[in-house]
Parts: structure tokens; C-alpha cells; sequence
């Protein structure tokens, strides 16, 4: 291992003093267990040291921090605020820098507010460290619940909103970031700034989907509608896979907003034998034998998931409507299997499988996913190339593949976040679950993916994106590239924010 430079670990001693004469020093922390905490995430692929872990208690401790490293005369030192940490590829981590546990700030006083307006009905204010699942416990109170949540609950405000934050719900309400009237930032410069569209306006649609790249989300002002009581859960299998996107993509063609009527979530998925342990769970023991059978006969299987939720308005109606708005579809016959649940028990069907896994010592492994985004134009390539050449071949996938299609008039073209080019595009998720010793095999399988595309023309995007060169970013953002430097060099001009994504830190 090469040696560190001598001009180097003067800096870093230098940092280490300075950090301490600072007001927020009893805030720091520099012992083995913080600094190895905050070396990984939930990927477990990534390992990067920090020098320090500020867990602060009110917004003043980050900005104190912020400003500290912004006006160092010497090289400034990276700064990553970090929620849960559930990145995959090191995302959240600030090599020889300084790691914020944004869980440490008090949600007590800067947690879940919720309001009523009459120019955007109810609405909440959240801290960007709460996690969505003690959101949606507060909104319920109120009778009302964030019209976007994500497939899982516990992670933080600012780390999806740092994304996207998408689910099955995102057809017809759009991802997160397109339910967000308002937000506080503290910028790379220090400065603690209020926007929203009419309001710095630049900052706002910066940092929606910006990947933590110009400020850190301290708190956002979210969309709230009514909250539902219960969920009519609805799988239907398919072995046709132009009968399943046909479907699928008339499903998600009816989305307005306040349409009783409308589905409420709509996703899909690939079953195959050797990923059975992810999805047979869902099904009564006494269907296993012939869903096993079924997938042994066809080898890939397409699964549409679907949920109408109601309350006791429309509990008369729901099961009309769900009829009505299934009807004519082209699945399996005698393979549609349906479930009546609680709202909170199938938005907690996630942590309901971690808490299973964790019991079996399967959740604390490395996660080698790949997310991507793909034009509807080339979703049979994926089927041809992708489903039935190199995950069958390989038969090594493991965990979820989800697969669904979104709308892209859902989405503001605005905001960082990008997408494909089309008016539908489909989420191609390998959510793999591996063994400490063989995480590489499917990172390999992963990088055949992303070379079968880049060879065919497939113009994909990542979602969760993992670059490390800036032609590579360039290529990912297109046409916002331009746009996203000058918004870097007027908010974070000293690219202290988010090293871990390695836009503007390479090295």
C-alpha cells in the first residue's frame, strides 16, 4: 500500500485541531465505532474513511460545520450528509472528510408538521432526517398521508428527495420530488436558504433529484391527500411479455390525480425459479406447487401488482371499480390472486420481509442492484437480451427484479433528475441479495446489462446512478450537464457536498 504524503497528513492533524476549537467540537466524533459506521452502506460493496462523524442537534451545527470548511485557506475538506445510509455504492460517504448523521437531529423539533391551505389543501412540513415510515405515522393522525411514498419506508426525506423517490405509486402522482411545494437548504457556501418554484428558484430545482450535490435538505414541504383505510392487493401473472406491457402500460394510462376510480399502485415483476425465494412468500402454500410448475413450463414469468385503496366512502364501490379497471386484461387464466389489507400493512410489506431477513442473518449483506430507466421503444430488447439471455443463462439473480412502467409527464424535466426521452419508460430493477463471497459474480452480471445496452443503442438512464469519470456523468445528465456545473459553481463553488457520488470528486 503506498504511503500517504507527508504534506497530506499535516493537513489532516491541521483539520483534526481546527475541527476541535470549533463551538460544535463536542459534536464530533472521531472514535473507531463512528468512523467504521459511517465507512459503509447498505450496499457493503464500498469502503471509504472519514476523519469525522458531526452528529448534530439543530441546522446551526451543519452550518457551523459547512462554513468552517468553505473558508479553510488550505484544501477544503468533502462533507456527506448521511440518513440511513442505505446507498449502495458509497454514495453517502465523505473519504477523509467529515460524515453528518443527520438521524441525530431532534425530531421533536424539527420533525412532521401538518397544515392546511386553501391553495394546497393539506400539506406537512418534515425534517430531511425523519424517516418517511414516522411521516406517514404523524400524517395519519390528521387522516391524510403523503400522496407519494416509496416501496420502503425507512429512509430519510432528503435522501429520496436526493434521488427521486419512486414506488408503484409514481405513475399517477409522479415520484416525490414532483410533490414538494417547498424547501430549507443549507447550501455548500453555509448558508441556510428557504426555496420553492416562486423562491430560489434555482436551488429548488437543484436540489430535487440533485444527488446532494448543492445543498443539504434540512426541511421540505410535502404534498398530503386523503389517507385510506385499506388496500385491495392484486397480483396477476403473465407468461406473454408483449400481454404483460400491453397491460401494464394500459393500467397506468388512466392517472389522473383525484380519480376515485384509478388504481393507486402499479408495479411488476420477473419471477423465475432461481429468485422464487423473493416472491413465493406472497401466495397461499397450497398455490406453490402449481405457480412452481408454471414457471418451471414458461422459465420467465411477468407478475402485474396492483392496489386500489378505500375507505369507508368507497368501500361499496372498490370492488366494481377494481373489476371494471381489470377487466379485459390478458393474463394467466385461473393466476390472479388478490389480498384485502390494511393502508399501513401494505405499505409495510417491505419491512415485513426485512424483519424476516434479519431474523435469518440475510439483511446485512452486500447488494450489488442496478436500476435502470429504459424507453418503452426498447423494453423487448431487455426482455430478449436481458430476461431471457443473460439472467437466465447466468441463473444466478437473486431478490426482486422489478419491472414497471412510469410517465414521464409525471415527471418536471426542471428538476435534476433525468429520464428517458419517451412518454412512458419502464424501471428495470435487479435488487440482488448475495453472500459475502460471491457479490462479484453478480456484479459482473450487472456490468453484461449495462454493455448489452451500451452495444444495442439502448439510450438507458441509471437510476441511483454509479459513475466515477465526468465524461460518464456528462453522458447521464445530456443536456442538463451545463446546467448542473453552473448550478454546482454557484452553490457548493468548492465541491465540499457529496464526494461519495464522484461528480465532481474523482479521485
Amino acid at each position: 500500500m503506498a504511503e500517504k504524503h507527508p504534506t497530506a497528513s499535516l493537513l489532516t492533524n491541521s483539520l483534526h485541531h481546527r475541527l476541535l476549537s470549533l463551538p460544535i467540537a463536542n459534536k464530533l466524533h472521531f472514535d473507531s465505532e463512528s468512523i467504521r459506521a459511517a465507512s459503509v452502506d447498505y450496499g457493503l460493496i464500498v469502503r471509504e474513511i472519514p476523519k469525522a462523524v458531526l452528529r448534530p442537534s439543530c441546522p446551526e451545527d451543519i452550518m457551523t460545520l459547512v462554513a468552517f470548511m468553505y473558508n479553510e485557506s488550505s484544501i477544503p475538506f468533502t462533507i456527506s450528509a448521511r440518513g440511513c445510509g442505505h446507498s449502495i455504492r458509497g454514495q453517502a460517504m465523505a473519504r477523509d472528510g467529515v460524515v453528518v448523521d443527520m438521524t441525530s437531529l431532534d425530531n421533536k423539533q424539527h420533525g412532521t408538521t401538518v397544515s392546511y391551505s386553501q391553495s394546497l389543501g393539506h400539506y406537512a412540513d418534515v425534517g430531511g432526517q425523519q424517516l418517511w415510515i414516522d411521516v406517514l405515522e404523524e400524517t395519519l393522525k390528521h387522516g391524510v398521508a403523503p400522496v407519494c411514498l416509496t416501496d420502503y419506508l425507512y429512509v430519510t426525506v432528503g435522501g429520496t428527495l436526493s434521488n427521486a423517490g419512486i414506488s408503484g405509486e409514481a405513475f399517477r402522482y409522479g415520484p416525490q420530488i414532483n410533490n414538494v411545494y417547498e424547501m430549507d437548504v443549507i447550501t455548500g457556501t453555509g448558508d441556510f436558504m428557504t426555496c420553492s418554484p416562486e423562491k430560489n428558484s434555482e436551488l429548488f430545482y437543484s436540489v430535487l433529484g440533485g444527488l446532494g450535490q448543492f445543498g443539504i435538505i434540512m426541511r421540505a414541504r410535502i404534498a398530503l391527500g386523503r389517507a385510506p383505510k385499506r388496500a385491495k392487493w392484486v397480483r396477476m401473472l403473465y407468461s406473454d411479455f408483449s400481454a404483460y406491457t400491453m397491460d401494464q402500460e394500459r393500467l397506468i394510462s388512466r392517472h389522473r390525480r383525484d380519480q376515485d376510480e384509478a388504481l393507486n399502485y402499479v408495479e411488476g415483476f420477473l419471477f423465475m425459479h432461481r429468485n422464487s425465494d423473493s416472491w413465493i412468500p406472497f401466495f397461499s402454500p397450497s398455490d406453490h406447487p402449481r405457480l412452481m410448475s408454471l414457471v418451471a413450463e414458461h422459465e420467465l414469468l411477468y407478475c402485474i401488482e396492483v392496489a386500489k385503496y378505500y375507505d369507508d366512502r368507497t368501500q361499496s364501490t372498490v370492488d366494481k371499480d377494481l373489476e371494471i379497471l381489470l377487466k379485459d386484461l390478458n393474463h394467466v387464466p385461473e393466476f390472479r390472486f388478490e389480498k384485502d389489507v390494511s393502508y399501513v400493512d401494505f405499505l409495510s410489506r417491505v419491512r415485513v420481509e426485512e424483519l424476516e431477513l434479519r431474523g435469518r442473518g440475510l439483511w446485512n449483506v452486500p447488494h450489488p442492484w442496478l436500476d435502470l430507466f429504459v424507453p418503452k421503444s426498447r423494453i423487448a430488447d431487455i426482455n430478449t437480451g436481458v430476461f431471457k439471455n443473460i439472467a437466465l443463462k447466468r441463473n444466478i439473480t437473486t431478490g426482486y427484479v422489478l419491472f414497471y412502467p412510469l410517465n414521464k409527464n409525471k415527471w418536471d424535466d426542471r428538476m435534476s433528475a433525468v429520464t428517458p426521452d419517451e412518454d412512458i419508460f419502464y424501471t428495470v430493477e435487479f435488487l440482488h441479495s448475495s453472500g459475502f463471497g460471491d457479490w462479484q459474480e453478480l456484479e459482473l452480471q450487472n456490468k453484461e446489462v449495462l454493455r448489452f445496452c451500451e452495444d444495442n443503442g439502448i439510450k438507458f438512464k441509471q437510476y441511483l446512478p454509479n459513475y466515477s469519470t465526468e465524461r460518464e456523468w456528462m453522458e447521464h445528465f445530456g443536456p442538463k450537464w451545463r446546467t448542473f456545473q453552473e448550478r454546482k459553481a454557484q452553490f457548493d463553488p468548492k465541491m465540499l457536498l457529496s464526494p461519495g457520488q464522484r461528480i465532481f470528486n474523482h479521485n
